[in-house]
């Protein structure tokens, strides 16, 4: 089974995990021999800018290792994931792709459907 990941909220879950929960389970399931892809749109595609995440701390209660979305792609990638964002997604944002996590494959708004028919399962996120 070919499944493609569709991240299109960023930052979900990131106050109470030390990681994105999607990219996590991406990776994991990579790990366990699953051949998957993912693509980030939406304000998904801030996790490829450069980023410092600092620790936190909120009336006592801290993140001492908080998301560090920009590492998780690099890792994804490192597994052999394929990593697809949204140009335009980027460019509405301001965000320079020259700037982004390396690797990545950038595709048009146009290009998302003939990339869904890559796949045999969409998993929207």
């Amino acid at each position: 089974m070919n499944i493609l990941n569709i991240v299109e909220t960023a930052y979900r879950a990131t106050l109470e995990e030390q990681d994105d929960t999607i990219l996590w389970l991406s990776r994991a399931l990579r790990n366990a021999g699953a051949d998957l892809s993912v693509l980030l749109r939406a304000s998904a595609v801030n996790y490829l800018a450069p980023q410092e995440c600092p620790a936190l701390e909120i009336g006592g209660a801290g993140i001492k290792h908080p998301a560090r979305p920009p590492d998780d792609i690099a890792k994804l990638l490192e597994k052999g994931v394929r990593v697809f964002a949204v140009r335009e997604d980027l460019e509405q944002r301001g965000i320079d792709a020259d700037t982004c996590v390396g690797g990545v494959e950038l595709i048009s708004r146009g290009e998302i459907a003939a990339l869904f028919d890559q796949h045999q399962q969409g998993w929207h996120w």
